[in-house]
């Protein structure tokens, strides 16, 4: 015979049961999920309100982006509920084309005209690092995207112009899921916030500037 107490006692400890039963296949969800590699497409996003600048259209610029990144195969990982990284996260496009592409669209946006290898001043990037990195947290985590590489500036003779190291960081905060379009996106902010850097950088309009001058 069951007393009030053990039918207490029975119910809780049924829905303690149901209850784990619930996060464990919600986690294993999540977890399958994240077992399927994801392709993501990043994109470019110029910057507003760019006017052309005085003595650029007599200035043609090549663009070279080289990948010197150590891992080459992806630009992010899924990760499980458990913070585990899983299936990798892959760009459909070449990231040295992203890039490059972002960096000739801001200089056409300022007037500057696109050249070859007899451009005036050419402009050499190695990509060392564009990877996103999703952090957990205890109610929700971060997809963190970190750009980085070197920027030279050279003249058609050869000589160095200007030269840069530079870092830039993409975030999506409060994210639930670890996956591919959380990725693109703080990926796409990390590109967008390299660009501001490097074209709000006088020194590096000056040098491009500086080969007009260039008998």
């Amino acid at each position: 015979m069951h007393t009030p107490q053990t039918t207490s006692r029975f119910f809780r400890n049924t829905r303690k049961t149901l209850l784990a039963a619930t996060i464990f296949a919600a986690v294993l969800g999540l977890s399958g999920c994240a077992l399927t590699t994801d392709r993501i497409e990043l994109s470019y996003t110029p910057q507003p309100g760019i006017t052309p600048i005085e003595g650029a259209n007599k200035v043609s610029v090549s663009v070279q982006v080289n990948d010197m990144r150590q891992d080459k195969t992806k630009v992010s990982s899924k990760k499980n509920g458990f913070g585990m990284e899983m299936a990798p996260i892959l760009a459909i496009e070449d990231v040295t084309v992203t890039v490059r592409n972002a960096i000739e669209q801001e200089l056409k946006a300022r007037g500057f005209q696109p050249g070859n290898n007899t451009a005036l001043v050419q402009i050499l990037a190695d990509l060392t690092r564009f990877y996103n990195d999703h952090k957990t947290g205890f109610f929700a985590g971060d997809a963190v995207a970190d750009l980085n590489m070197s920027v030279l500036v050279k003249a058609t003779d050869g000589k160095l112009l200007y030269s840069r190291q530079l870092m830039a960081q993409g975030l999506e905060p409060n994210i639930q899921l670890m996956t591919g379009n959380n990725a693109r996106l703080a990926l796409n902010r990390a590109l967008e916030n390299g660009m501001k850097s490097l074209f709000s950088d006088q020194a590096f309009i000056t040098a491009l500037l500086s080969a007009s001058k260039t008998p």
